[in-house]
C-alpha cells in the first residue's frame, strides 16, 4: 500500500503543478527562494492529500496489484 500511496502522491503533485498551484504571483512574489521551493511545497501537499484519502487512486491501485499476485 505504501508503493501505491507513493504513485499517487506523485500523479497529485504533477496535477497541482499542472493546477498552477505554487506558482509564483507576478505582483507580489517570493522571488527566486519560492521558485525554488514550490516544488517541495507542492510535494507535501499531495503528500498530505495521499494520507487523507486522497482520490483513491492508491487504492485502486493497491487493488489491481494484489489481484495480480494471485
Amino acid at each position: 500500500m505504501a508503493v501505491a500511496q507513493s504513485l499517487e502522491a506523485a500523479f497529485l503533485s504533477e496535477m497541482l503543478k499542472s493546477a498552477g498551484i505554487g506558482e509564483t504571483p507576478s505582483e507580489f512574489g517570493g522571488g527566486a527562494g519560492e521558485d525554488q521551493f514550490a516544488s517541495f511545497m507542492r510535494d507535501e501537499q499531495a503528500k498530505q492529500m495521499t494520507a487523507a484519502g486522497g482520490i483513491g487512486l492508491a487504492q485502486s491501485m493497491f487493488d489491481a496489484m494484489m489481484a495480480r499476485s494471485q
